[in-house]
């Protein structure tokens, strides 16, 4: 009988609230250990006897179905050689009496995941009982691809879990709380869940840029019957209205439990979600807003806008939109597979647009690729690339002879991908990142960009961009019809126009706008002018058309004509009821310069103003010391809001609740309760969102200070 047959393991403590804290996984609501590739970490062996010099003691870290060391999935650690095994380390840090204190480091390009811990000490095999450890991605790790130095930054984009989410349009941009969550109860097992049904090879999981772009086609539920599933009918009956949503807890803790996609999201759905599978894994992520979005679906960098001689864009006209808002994501890494030079930001898509490669899935696309125009890079960067820099034109069409008649009225090159938005780092402020994306508009290095894209962009044949002057083609249309269509003329008059609201905009009253008409130099100018008001999702699609002007203005030197447009609450708020989406109202407006060929399109989205939630608590609590915090809300409105449905979540704090409020008659307050017990230290915020029939999202957010 070996000397060493009589070692026996009996006891493996994982020493969790030590090594958790060492790497930023204390927030971890489970009860395994969770920690981050390339790092030590401890482990205290417990052994019947104590260790002597020829002792044969390992320990076999396995991940996956079929572990094998050369593959990676197996590493048999022996603190007594100083064989690498694959990247790891281990070593004896103190051995006294029947304790043996171990130091273990993962390789820092690891596979991420759930790894089972098991202990040899000769024949003897000893299986600890909670012996799974989770391994993550590791941003505070140099060696790791995902690595990012700044402290502030890490704790925005890996540990914050609120946040904002950027909606609205460019004239009127809305923070939309968002409680990421990725610390909650059952998050890491359904992103390991996920990571499972990826069916990534082991070898993949090592690799951040193929672990993002999966999740980018995870998160949403067309191929792979994955996490959201996409809807934009306005009709959301049989689920939960994309804008009822307070975060991505709810969201995933459902699909986990049911292994089926969830019911219903649009863009800043799929966005909140995946920020958090990526911050739960370890991969700094955060929402990123794009204002005046282009789904360019034939990448030709041109979105065509069609209006009818009202100037309502029609419904019928277009697969090219340009959508008010759109949101993805980005995600911070090198990019080992790319030339250098491509290490940072890359954006990710989960929103199911286009398919690439046979999947919807969309990234990671570096942002520097975009901004210098070189979109022959993966992932996707054509697509991204043109969502920020497409041009918008419009087209009149009429019908003449029974044929349709295409009258080009003007090019916007500067309107799409504005404001670009994120949450400052640390702060509750919006920060602009366009300048990420884009050079500034019309500088020498944008022209430069423009002209590298728009060669790799070409097929041989295919027309420029309407920005260079040619006349566009479109395929569902002869030639000649468009070639009555006259290239773009510079403004020789200096009539501009302008649209502006004076008054707020609140369901129940009028919708109250101005379309000023100016004149910039000397002369005298009559001006055609037609301006329509539509309600329209944020995605550009037509709702409802509430009215239009047709008018004669003349303006003479440096002045300027004022044309009200006013619409009635009757002309709208039973359209604004009969559909769940959060509505925007969009004005057109067409300038025609008598006289002249010069002719300018302006468009503005604007949305409703809402009477707030305010939110009733004490400022500092203690932890697990229970507190009330009130929702009170009162409709300020000129209309009742029918359906009220108010949605509360604090995350380390209570679990999201719904409280059914009925129809709200306008004046009446309302008032809900909940009892808080906080679970966990620190700054949290409690958010709450009330929907109704007329009003879809009204969101509110309160901080509380918890200690000890």
């Amino acid at each position: 009988m070996s000397q060493d047959s009589d070692l026996k393991v009996t006891k493996v403590d994982f020493l969790k609230s030590q090594n958790s804290v060492q790497h930023h996984t204390d927030a971890y609501n489970t009860s395994n250990l969770v920690v981050r590739r390339g790092q030590p970490f401890l482990l205290q062996l417990t052994l019947s006897r104590e260790l002597r010099a020829a002792d044969k003691l390992s320990l076999h870290f396995s991940i996956g179905e079929r572990p094998m060391e050369p593959t990676g999935t197996l590493m048999s650690l022996n603190p007594r050689s100083s064989r690498n095994v694959s990247g790891w380390q281990i070593a004896i840090i103190k051995s006294s009496g029947t304790e043996c204190t171990l130091s273990v480091t993962s390789a820092p390009n690891a596979a991420v995941g759930i790894y089972g811990l098991m202990v040899k000490t000769g024949p003897n095999v000893y299986k600890p009982e909670k012996n799974a450890v989770y391994l993550l991605f590791n941003p505070w790790c140099e060696g790791d691809i995902v690595f990012l130095s700044s402290e502030a930054e890490r704790k925005e984009y890996v540990l914050n879990d609120t946040g904002y989410i950027y909606v609205g349009s460019s004239y009127d941009i809305h923070s939309k709380p968002w409680n990421f969550g990725q610390f909650e109860e059952s998050i890491l097992d359904a992103c390991m869940y996920l990571l499972d049904k990826s069916k990534l090879k082991m070898s993949s999981r090592r690799d951040p840029v193929v672990v993002s772009r999966a999740m980018s086609a995870l998160v949403n539920a067309n191929d792979d019957s994955g996490v959201v599933l996409g809807n934009w009918s306005g009709k959301y009956e049989n689920g939960t209205s994309p804008m009822a949503w307070i975060g991505s807890v709810a969201i995933l803790q459902q699909y986990y439990k049911t292994k089926k996609p969830v019911s219903y999201g649009q863009c800043w759905v799929f966005s909140g979600v995946l920020t958090t599978v990526m911050r739960c894994l370890g991969i700094p992520a955060r929402s990123v807003s794009n204002f005046n979005s282009a789904h360019d679906t034939d990448e030709n960098l041109r979105v065509d806008v069609y209006l009818n001689e009202k100037g309502e864009k029609l419904k019928w006209m277009s697969s090219d939109s340009v959508w008010n808002f759109h949101v993805w994501n980005d995600v911070w890494m090198k990019r080992k597979d790319l030339p250098s030079g491509f290490d940072g930001w890359q954006a990710i898509d989960a929103t199911p647009q286009e398919q690439s490669q046979g999947i919807f899935q969309c990234g990671p696309c570096p942002l520097k690729a975009v901004k210098d125009g070189d979109v022959y890079l993966p992932y996707d960067s054509k697509f991204v690339y043109a969502e920020v820099n497409a041009d918008k034109v419009y087209w009149r069409v009429t019908e003449e002879n029974g044929r349709k008649k295409y009258t080009k009225l003007g090019v916007e090159s500067q309107s799409v991908g504005a404001n670009i938005s994120t949450k400052a780092v640390g702060q509750n402020r919006r920060e602009d990142i366009t300048w990420q994306y884009k050079f500034p508009e019309g500088s020498s290095e944008e022209r430069a960009s423009m002209k590298r894209a728009v060669s790799y962009l070409q097929p041989s044949g295919m027309t420029p961009r309407a920005r260079f002057a040619a006349v566009p083609v479109d395929a569902n249309q002869s030639n000649d019809d468009k070639d009555t269509a006259q290239n773009e003329v510079v403004p020789k008059s200096g009539v501009q126009l302008e649209i502006t609201n004076e008054k707020p905009l609140c369901p129940g009253n009028p919708i109250e706008v101005v379309i000023t008409v100016k004149s910039t130099m000397a002369g005298s100018w009559t001006v055609d002018l037609t301006s329509s008001c539509q309600l329209q999702s944020y995605t550009g699609k037509v709702h409802a058309n509430l009215g239009y002007i047709k008018k004669t203005v003349k303006v003479e030197g440096q002045s300027e004509v004022h044309i009200p447009l006013k619409i009635m609450p009757e002309a709208y708020m039973k359209e604004l009821a009969t559909v769940d989406d959060e509505e925007h109202v969009h004005i057109t407006a067409i300038a025609e310069i008598q006289g002249t060929d010069e002719k300018l399109t302006k468009e503005v989205s604007l949305s409703f103003e809402y009477p707030p939630i305010q939110v009733q608590m004490p400022e500092t609590a203690k932890l697990n010391k229970d507190f009330t915090c009130a929702f009170i809300f009162k409709n300020r409105l000129n209309v009742p809001l029918d359906n009220c449905k108010l949605m509360v979540e604090g995350l380390g704090i209570f679990k999201m609740a719904t409280f059914d409020e009925g129809d709200i008659q306008p004046g009446r307050i309302i008032k809900s309760e909940v009892i808080c017990t906080p679970t966990r230290v620190g700054e949290k915020k409690i958010v709450a969102r009330l929907t109704s029939n007329q009003v879809k999202d009204i969101s509110v957010e309160k901080a509380i200070m918890v200690t000890h």
